[in-house]
């Protein structure tokens, strides 16, 4: 008797411990923050937009700065990206940026300050900006950093690997609860 109660209890563990969370706990903060970069720019630049809220899925960004709607897609780090293109006639001033999700009630907002400076060229052609290296640095140690690039991703556990972990345990735990009861009725 005392076998099926440690078996039911384990399983039970292990039900609990392998459910998904639900969509309505994943986004209880509806929410989300939005980061900007460069978050100073002059007109007709381009901005790197990215936001934790949404789920992975899509959302689009708006603003007077931008020359049209930004379209959100996912990012390799869970969130959301897109980039954004200044007016070229956007006055010198800040702007606020508002990012709403297209399958939820989630949003986010931030800011983008146009100014106008030195880089500003008479022709109107302005050249792109890239506020973070999209490849890595060709400077010594014979390529590997672009081996290292390429690994960045391939390291470490993820989901996949901790459901699984969880799985084993729950059944090395059955296992266990197992055959110490079958221990127990044969020495009774």
């Amino acid at each position: 008797m005392r076998f099926r109660q440690v078996t039911l209890c384990a399983a039970v563990a292990a039900a609990t411990a392998l459910m998904p969370v639900s969509a309505a706990t994943a986004e209880s903060d509806p929410h989300g923050s939005l980061t900007v970069t460069p978050s100073t720019i002059a007109p007709g630049g381009e901005v790197d937009l990215r936001v934790s809220v949404c789920g992975g899925r899509q959302a689009v960004g708006t603003s007077e700065a931008f020359v049209s709607q930004a379209q959100f897609a996912p990012a390799a780090d869970g969130g959301l990206f897109a980039h954004a293109r200044i007016r070229s006639d956007a006055q010198a001033r800040g702007y606020d940026i508002w990012v709403n999700c297209k399958d939820s009630s989630g949003q986010a907002s931030g800011r983008v300050t146009v100014v106008h400076g030195g880089d500003h060229h008479p022709d109107g052609h302005h050249p792109e900006h890239h506020a973070t290296p999209h490849a890595p640095v060709h400077a010594g140690g014979g390529g590997t950093a672009r081996l290292a690039d390429q690994q960045a991703t391939e390291q470490g556990p993820g989901t996949r690997h901790a459901v699984i972990g969880l799985a084993l345990a729950a059944v090395a735990a059955v296992a266990v609860a197992g055959r110490s009861a079958r221990r127990r009725r044969r020495t009774d």
